[in-house]
């Protein structure tokens, strides 16, 4: 069959994005939209691409070479991207191929003017725009020169930029081909962009128009400020005019060039707001058509409005599927949950089957719909109350939508929100005796051994009717209502402690001492027990000598072959029997547990072994458990001493039984629901190796991309849609780029929130403060735990962290987080350790450098970046 080197515009659409690319596919549906008028033209296809590949075999091995390139490479990727453009270059077009381009050119007039323009096969996708990353030339006149520019595009795949952007997005440079679009040019009054909706706070009824003068080569380039006008509900409703000094015309030889405005045009409009509304009206007619926002290219000829492109806009945060119009008002799970990375299919629908509320998915994470809670004034004040004490950032966006009046409807009913979220709301106070924990301790591993007996004897179909089923008892043991009063009552009593004692005593965060080393806490437990598993291996030098270099995951088996290696074997297999099924990220089953993993615990090990001598597991906890002593005889004698002294030590005493009786079991339901998942994981993965041997999955973890449900569906019927794996994979990638809001609207907006506190320093960093204390050391920014590298006196700044990362704790002066609350896991074991701790601090991975020297002001809850 004859390979076919040009296609009309008119001739394609989405369908043929192999063919023509991204660019030149949205252009030919662009094209058949009615009322939507595109600039007649053609496009070079990948066939004359690959054909130009096909006669430089030189190329073929230069790209080979540069897909073994990590994307911080640059100078090799600057060396091998530059030889093979020069060759691409270079390359003669075949006689046949170039007759083609003319003949199309003929066709639409081979004197006339065209922008030559790149179009990727990976462009202008959903995932990832590639906006900017190949190359477009203007005003191109004559076969000759529209052939060279051609060339340049094909070479354009493989700028540095380019390279760059598609290893960062995982995407194989020998899976990429170039078409062209070759397009009569517009010569128009203005030109700009169209966003239908907000590129900043995401929100969908709001467009935004950017126009200048001339070409939109002066916008594109940075050369002019553009005007910007903003249109709500296809109503204009704010203008910024710009001073536009300097615009980008054609010349008439061809290419273009930059001129001066004449200076009684420079502060007009360059639309009118009638033309404003017009363009947003034909914007949204497109963005029907692709069933997304779009960032569209226009330009305003004397003929109206002319299309010269539209691709998604890829950083907008999706927006949760709703069965009504009306507004809505979702609170991020992640956020509470110390895990704001992107969860896969298999992960999200677990999750939203064992929670106790239901939950919304967008962007691969989790939402709660709070809007009938925020409705209704009764529930509004509890939620906000305790929304505020968890974090701030939170409550103020949430404060800031309600001042709106508009969005958020009163209503009397505040509908079935689940349990009241109110510190008033909790039912008769529990009274501080042990043996209520060690009862709820006990009925959760009643529960949980039972289900590890049953589910052994099941498979295939009756393998999911029986986790149905089980999904129902963890549920049940989850929303034990002792459970959540014993909860309750650990966390009313440290708000008390700390607001009572601040207004009896001017004494700022005193729970924090005084719930040092509580009882029942199982996430602390975790983090003092590996330095119980470095004690074991310290002594001996050749199983440290072993893990410094370790990087199988079965080094285990090794291990024990060494001397004094059975020890050291055993210690961390007692450590993965206790805690294996831990990870970070862990509400999300698909990830890989300690147990699966177990390399990810080495350098922790290996940390502790060499920043701590034996015994300071025990020696910590019982400095605490002394200094939380001393700290409430010190509190109660100075009560005694005020006006009705001995009333208030009385309530204070009993607060701070309850507290240290009931505050360590609030991290007891995270484990057992994380129990659990490890044995719905074992036994799914059973059954995903069951059908990998029956040639219906290509491997295990491919189950990862498919729901509870769909996965099901597989088992019973043995068939496998591949095309949706696939695609699941896709769209997780793209979500990884995503940074999930607070507090997200119906419309798409993503509210933020701001700290308002008074008597910070000038260039410190605002957060929450979670641990009282003032710490100055060193700053490591770790992202992976796996990767850290701590000392002795370090300061821990990460994203987030979940219980998993408590046994770093253990090592380290101070803690600073982006993302966190007074009552998330590490702010919980942050006070238990005695570690200064503020959390909620916007970019601090990106404002505090690696080795930076910081000091962190736990009681006021800032951060200072020191010389």
């Amino acid at each position: 069959m004859t390979e076919r080197y040009v296609w009309d515009l008119r001739e394609v659409d989405e369908t043929r994005t192999a063919v023509v690319g991204g660019k030149g596919a949205h252009l030919g549906a662009l094209s058949r939209i009615d009322g939507i008028h595109v600039p007649g033209g053609f496009c070079v296809t990948t066939a004359a691409f690959r054909r130009i590949m096909a006669e430089t075999p030189s190329v073929e091995e230069d790209i080979a070479r540069l897909s073994c390139l990590e994307p911080d490479d640059t100078e090799a990727i600057r060396t091998l991207s530059a030889r093979i453009r020069r060759t691409v270059e270079e390359t003669a077009v075949p006689d046949d191929l170039a007759k083609a381009i003319t003949c199309a050119l003929a066709r639409h007039g081979d004197r006339a003017a065209y922008a030559v323009r790149s179009s990727a096969t990976a462009e202008d996708l959903p995932t990832a725009s590639f906006a900017g990353q190949q190359d477009t030339y203007l005003n191109v006149i004559g076969s000759t020169a529209v052939l060279r520019h051609i060339s340049r595009c094909w070479a354009s795949l493989f700028t540095e930029r380019a390279v760059i952007y598609r290893r960062r997005n995982a995407i194989d440079h020998r899976t990429v081909h170039m078409a062209v679009v070759v397009q009569q040019m517009v010569f128009p009054q203005a030109a700009g962009v169209l966003f239908t909706a907000d590129p900043v706070t995401g929100n969908r009824r709001v467009a935004t128009v950017d126009a200048g003068f001339g070409l939109g080569e002066a916008l594109v380039s940075g050369l002019v400020n553009p005007d910007v006008f903003t249109v709500r509900d296809g109503v204009l409703v704010a203008r910024t005019i710009a001073g536009k000094r300097r615009a980008v015309e054609a010349l008439p030889d061809g290419g273009t060039r930059e001129v001066a405005v004449d200076p009684g045009r420079q502060d007009q409009p360059a639309l009118t707001d009638a033309q404003v509304t017009s363009l947003v009206r034909l914007g949204r007619r497109i963005e029907e058509r692709f069933g997304r926002p779009q960032d569209i290219e226009w330009c305003l000829a004397e003929e109206g409005f002319r299309i010269l492109q539209s691709r998604p806009i890829t950083t907008l945060f999706p927006v949760p599927e709703r069965c009504d119009q009306r507004n809505r008002v979702y609170l991020s799970v992640g956020h509470q949950q110390m895990m704001t990375d992107p969860m896969k299919p298999l992960g999200i629908s677990v999750w939203q089957l064992t929670a106790m509320a239901p939950m919304h998915e967008a962007g691969g994470r989790l939402f709660v719909d709070a809007t009938q809670r925020l409705a209704a004034p009764a529930s509004r004040a509890g939620l906000l109350d305790v929304v505020g004490r968890g974090d701030p950032l939170t409550r103020d966006a949430l404060e800031s939508l309600l001042a709106r009046d508009d969005f958020v409807l009163s209503s009397t009913d505040a509908g079935s929100g689940g349990r009241p979220t109110a510190r008033t709301g909790v039912s008769a106070p529990v009274e501080a005796d042990p043996a209520v924990v060690s009862e709820l301790i006990a009925r959760s591993q009643a529960s949980l051994t039972a289900l590890r007996r049953d589910i052994r004897t099941k498979s295939g179909p009756a393998l999911f009717d029986f986790l149905l089923e089980a999904f129902e008892e963890h549920r049940r043991v989850l929303g034990d209502p002792l459970s959540m009063r014993v909860i309750m009552a650990g966390m009313e009593a440290t708000w008390w402690l700390n607001d009572k004692l601040s207004e009896w005593l001017g004494e700022e965060s005193a729970a924090d001492t005084l719930t040092l080393s509580v009882p029942d806490n199982v996430t602390s437990e975790m983090g003092l027990a590996l330095l119980d598993v470095a004690d074991v291996i310290r002594p001996l030098p050749e199983v440290v000598a072993f893990l410094q270099r370790v990087e199988d995951e079965d080094f285990l088996d090794e291990l024990a072959k060494l001397p004094g290696g059975t020890a050291a074997r055993d210690a961390v297999e007692a450590y993965l029997d206790r805690y294996g099924m831990r990870c970070v990220g862990e509400i999300d089953i698909t990830r890989p547990r300690w147990r699966e993993r177990p390399t990810t615990l080495v350098p922790v090990i290996l940390d502790h072994v060499r920043n701590f001598g034996p015994g300071v597991a025990q020696r910590r906890f019982e400095e605490g458990r002394q200094r939380a002593q001393r700290k409430e005889q010190d509190v109660l004698s100075r009560l005694r001493a005020l006006p009705d002294g001995g009333e208030k030590a009385d309530r204070t005493k009993r607060m701070i039984d309850r507290v240290r009786t009931f505050a360590g079991y609030r991290e007891y339901p995270k484990y057992d629901v994380v129990s659990r998942y490890f044995v719905y994981k074992q036994a799914l993965l059973e059954e995903a190796g069951r059908l990998v041997r029956a040639g219906v999955l290509a491997e295990q973890e491919d189950i990862y991309h498919l729901t509870f449900q769909e996965l099901h569906d597989v088992v019973r019927s043995r068939r496998l849609d591949e095309h949706l794996v696939r695609r699941r994979k896709d769209a997780f990638r793209s979500y990884q780029a995503l940074t999930p809001p607070r507090v997200l609207t119906s419309d798409g907006e993503a509210v933020t929130g701001k700290y308002r506190r008074k008597g910070v320093p000038a260039g410190a960093l605002v957060g929450l403060p979670v641990s009282a204390g003032t710490v100055e050391g060193r700053a490591r920014v770790v992202l992976d735990m796996g990767e850290a590298d701590l000392e002795a006196g370090d300061i821990l700044v990460t994203a987030c962290t979940d219980p998993s990362w408590s046994p770093l704790f253990a090592g380290i002066a101070g803690l600073v987080t982006e993302v966190g609350g007074s009552m998330t896991h590490g702010s919980v074991i942050a006070r238990e350790y005695g570690l200064p701790a503020v959390v909620g601090v916007e970019r601090a991975t990106r404002l505090i450098r690696d080795g930076q020297r910081v000091r962190v002001h736990g009681t006021r809850g800032y951060v200072e970046l020191l010389a």
